[in-house]
């Protein structure tokens, strides 16, 4: 199997979604006063544990993907703040839905061309993975029935929701799960998307428009882990599926590519089975055979536990076969088990390896009475976490000869991916009596609609005379409001201001340089300086690499401090001509071939005091002068 399929999307009928889940840069959390500040984890004052169970729904119902978290039980240790509080302990019930992120929400909706809602009403969506202290996640349906414009045609916006942001795993510790509560409760949209996305492609330039119209708001979050992307796939024969997860933009694509790919090899597995006349057998007790194992993995859990073996009947060679990028059959069926709570499976696919050895495996073979197309799939662990995790494994099996099971999956690098849970259903919501509703009917007339930042591109290359290069960086630049207030204030070249903002920030960050330490304040004086002939361009990046370290300070005494303030121009020529005399001999031999290494040495002494294009000028008349 190739690493990039060329697979025809059209043919294979295949349908997309998102989901896309983007924070609010709002002051408060979208329960409490609590500042939407991220922490570190050692600035924690105190922690506390929880163990959380499934709950049944309204209609006396038990989410099925609740029931499978719930199969391993897991203690969570959470960590608070001296910037987090009782709401998120949940100790103390939530307080109204926060203003600020309804008028963003709303905000959305407009861009997203969506009805919103006469009322706000809040429900509880059960979740056991310890990520909410209380086992529930709040959130609030805002508006329906929107569409975006795209190449491909109309992409419908099914739904926006408002809802609370989970708390963050920071890590694992034996069977503990360690979660930070600085995220729970930081204002969240979540946006799905019908299911219209037809390619790869289109779904990337779903999402970057979707993206693009979230930053156009000024009112969301920036950086890694403040947008995510779910991504729902399937093909004409296949099933819905659900990417968790994406971080990243270039991987969407990727994810859908593969996922096609998954469900495709799946499918023609199945037909092999179906003519194989494929069966799941029973589960048997195999611990005798390994008893004298090298297999460190075996000897290590069969000293308290046992190796149980499953007989796939027509399955050689399948469990092997490759689904995705270094992902097989037998991949499907250890993430079942490993949801169990063991480390994985072995399969005569694979075996003889990891220590188990070929009469091991003929041993084992005759045991369950497998003939030379059956597959043996096993699992060593304590008994109980076995049994668990070979009925686990068969249940997977079953499904293969069906098709493709509904599921949630993670991503994992590369675009690839792996089993989570169950996809859930209705039964996980249900009213939050805590929380009165907000009539929101009428309200969204009154929200501005920003400028999107495509037609802000735009305007940029007309008014400010910048390329489509230029005018794209700053307008996805996190310094955008910094650029239209340094512009609205100072006359200087807008093609400086953006360089400065992005490849001179980027370059000083990469040095070290704690670029965090300036403000508006200072671009707008350092820019003043530049527009009045104060100090020239070139001593920019000079100035900023001081003033890093002394944001205090005025930028003109930082300036001044450094030697960095432009000279008038007769200055600059009598500099220039002592360059050029005590070099004569050198500019006689090279004719007017001398500018180029003199013109490094006028640079460097009057670096940052006068704008390059003026000293090549002055340059290239005093060597004249001297060749005359």
């Amino acid at each position: 199997m190739t690493r990039t399929p060329n697979l025809d999307y059209n043919t294979l009928g295949l349908k997309a979604g998102l989901e896309i889940h983007q924070q609010l840069n709002t002051e408060h959390k979208l329960f409490c006063r609590c500042p939407t500040l991220l922490r570190d984890t050692d600035d924690s004052d105190y922690e506390f544990y929880r163990y959380l169970r499934p709950t049944q729904s309204e209609m006396g119902e038990t989410d099925r993907a609740a029931l499978e978290e719930a199969k391993v039980i897991r203690k969570f240790r959470y960590k608070a703040y001296p910037s987090t509080c009782l709401v998120e302990n949940d100790e103390e019930p939530p307080r109204e839905l926060n203003e600020e992120a309804i008028d963003t929400t709303l905000m959305i909706a407009r861009l997203l061309n969506m009805q919103p809602v006469d009322e706000l009403y809040t429900m509880r969506k059960i979740v056991i993975d310890g990520s909410n202290t209380a086992g529930f996640q709040r959130t609030s349906l805002a508006a329906t029935d929107g569409y975006l414009e795209t190449s491909e045609g109309r992409v419908g916006v099914d739904v926006l929701c408002l809802e609370e942001d989970a708390a963050q795993r920071v890590g694992e510790e034996g069977d503990t799960v360690v979660f930070s509560l600085d995220r729970l409760g930081i204002p969240l949209v979540e946006i799905g998307t019908a299911p219209d996305i037809v390619s790869p492609a289109h779904a990337r330039e779903t999402a970057e428009q979707i993206g693009m119209i979230l930053r156009s708001t000024g009112a969301v979050k920036r950086g890694i882990g403040t947008i995510r992307q779910d991504v729902n796939i399937s093909i004409a024969e296949g099933a819905r599926v659900e990417i968790k997860g994406v971080q990243e933009l270039d991987l969407i694509e990727t994810i859908v590519v593969y996922e096609a790919l998954r469900q495709v090899r799946l499918l023609e597995i199945r037909e092999e089975l179906k003519k194989r006349g494929a069966t799941v057998g029973e589960t048997m007790d195999v611990t005798h055979i390994f008893e004298s194992t090298e297999s460190a993995v075996i000897k290590r859990a069969i000293t308290k536990g046992c190796v149980l073996a499953l007989h796939l009947r027509g399955f050689g060679g399948l469990v092997g076969a490759e689904i995705q990028p270094d992902r097989r059959l037998g991949s499907e069926l250890s993430d079942r088990a490993k949801k169990a709570g063991v480390g994985g499976i072995f399969h005569t696919d694979e075996l003889p390896a990891y220590g188990v050895t070929d009469a091991e495996v003929g041993a084992l073979r005759d045991f369950v009475g497998a003939e030379a197309e059956d597959c043996v799939a096993i699992v060593a662990d304590l008994r109980d976490r076995a049994a668990d995790a070979i009925e686990a494994v068969s249940e997977r099996a079953e499904q293969a000869l069906i098709g493709i099971p509904e599921e949630t999956r993670k991503m994992l690098p590369d675009g690839v991916s792996a089993y989570l849970r169950p996809l859930p259903g209705a039964a996980r919501m249900y009213p939050e009596t805590d929380v009165p509703p907000v009539p929101v009917s009428g309200r969204i007339d009154g929200i501005p609609i920003p400028e999107l930042l495509s037609d802000k591109k735009d305007r940029y290359v007309r008014e400010y005379d910048l390329s489509e290069d230029l005018a794209q960086k700053i307008v996805y630049s996190r310094y955008l409001t910094v650029f239209d207030e340094v512009m609205g204030s100072v006359s200087v070249d807008a093609a400086l201001v953006v360089r400065t903002l992005t490849a001179t920030l980027t370059e000083l960050r990469k040095d070290g340089v704690m670029i965090g330490e300036f403000s508006d304040r200072h671009f707008l004086e350092l820019f003043s300086l530049v527009a009045d002939n104060t100090v020239a361009k070139e001593g920019i990046i000079d100035i900023l690499r001081v003033l890093a370290d002394q944001p205090d300070h005025p930028v003109a005494a930082v300036a001044e401090s450094i030697g960095i303030v432009s000279v008038d121009e007769t200055e600059i020529a009598d500099m220039i001509a002592m360059i050029v005399v005590a070099r004569s001999d050198f500019v006689r031999e090279r004719g007017m071939d001398a500018v180029g290494p003199l013109m490094g040495v006028a640079m460097q002494n009057l670096r940052g005091k006068a704008d390059g294009k003026l000293i090549s000028r002055i340059l290239t008349e005093k060597i004249r002068e001297e060749l005359a």
